[in-house]
């Protein structure tokens, strides 16, 4: 199995975990610090039965951010995004599943991951 952490060889073969953040879907998909392109596929891939969601936070326990998206019975999507050491909490609907995993990827890349080293701002 191809994720954006690693390949999964098989038995015995250790694979690495999440570097920094996740996204799982209601049907047990997930996939390791995902792309923009792995956030619109796992979307594409929602319904309003049986798969009706997806949340993206750290791997950590107790995560101090998180965002969902999930379907709406009338069509289009719910975005909530919640960081409480920033005192955020929005919830928004969308019907582009581009547009949402676009914002969703930038949104994500300003959170505070432990151990990450830190961004360099340049004022150049």
């Amino acid at each position: 199995m191809l994720t954006a952490a690693g390949v999964d060889r098989g038995e015995g073969e250790a694979t690495m975990g999440a570097q920094y953040f996740g996204a799982d879907s209601e049907n047990g998909d997930r996939v390791d610090d995902p792309s923009e392109d792995a956030l619109f596929m796992m979307m594409s891939d929602l319904n309003d039965s049986d798969n009706t969601f997806v949340a993206v936070q750290p791997d950590e326990d107790d995560p101090a951010w998180f965002t969902s998206v999930a379907v709406l019975d009338e069509g289009g999507y719910e975005i909530v995004r919640r960081d409480t050491t920033r005192n955020e909490h929005e919830v928004t609907t969308a019907i582009s599943i581009n547009v949402i995993a676009r914002d969703l990827t930038v949104w994500v890349a300003t959170r505070d991951f432990p151990g990450r080293p830190p961004r360099q701002i340049s004022t150049v």
